[in-house]
């Protein structure tokens, strides 16, 4: 097991850039009622950090740990859906929407079927329920099925990512918990915009929209550099 003191040495200088953006972001705090590429490019320059970040591990591993390919993917349509989002108001939320929601097809695809974790299925399965269930009075046409299927996709993403999280014995690696912890931050962020947009109004809501969804993003990406499959072992599982 790689010690969280060796992560913070070999993988903190690599998220400098990304901390710097986030902080201009927030310093900056253009205004969402005046949307630019400049506050496009603002609001994206963070997860282009998270591009480099695991670009700085290489092209190569990239190409040869498909789950770690699969979530520099999810980033670029992340991307694509912050952009997408500055126009909300203009009409864009739904093509925001739908990029994220590769996004976490993305994300639950690198982070694999193994292991199953039933119950961790059927906790979340319930907890998408009961926030499907708060937002639907307020939901009106096609987002009555939009977000239904938006909240079935990231909830499906957080139980691939926390399933298999182990806190305690051998099997426990740090990438788990990365993934785990940056899956239920994404969850609250969305969760967060959802209410605010479509049931009241949530004091401070894009400061803590934007500093969860940060979090989560960063999380995800470090869980993807002790990737869980070499493409050896990739081709193996696809054999069996």
């Amino acid at each position: 097991m790689v010690s969280p003191v060796t992560v913070v040495k070999s993988e903190g200088p690599k998220l400098v850039p990304f901390f710097k953006a986030t902080c201009v972001y927030f310093v900056l705090w253009l205004p969402s009622s005046s949307p630019s590429w400049v506050s496009a490019l603002i609001k994206c320059l963070p997860i282009f950090c998270l591009w480099l970040f695991l670009l700085a591990h290489g092209l190569g591993f990239l190409l040869t740990h498909p789950s770690a390919t699969r979530i520099f993917v999810g980033l670029v349509f992340s991307a694509i859906g912050d952009a997408f989002l500055i126009w909300q108001d203009q009409g864009y939320f739904v093509h925001g929407l739908l990029m994220f929601a590769v996004t976490h097809m993305l994300y639950a695809s690198a982070f694999g079927m193994r292991p199953l974790a039933l119950r961790t299925g059927l906790l979340m399965a319930v907890l998408s329920g009961l926030c499907y269930a708060l937002l639907y009075p307020n939901l009106t046409g096609a987002f009555t099925y939009l977000v239904g299927v938006y909240v079935a996709l990231i909830s499906f993403m957080g139980w691939r990512a926390m399933a298999g999280l182990q806190l305690v014995g051998a099997a426990w690696r740090w990438t788990e918990l990365a993934a785990g912890s940056g899956a239920l931050l994404f969850i609250v962020s969305d969760m967060t915009i959802a209410l605010d947009k479509f049931c009241f109004p949530v004091p401070y809501s894009r400061a803590f929209i934007m500093s969860t969804y940060y979090a989560a993003q960063m999380l995800i990406a470090l869980s993807a550099v002790e990737s869980r499959e070499p493409v050896e072992d990739y081709r193996l599982s696809k054999a069996k």
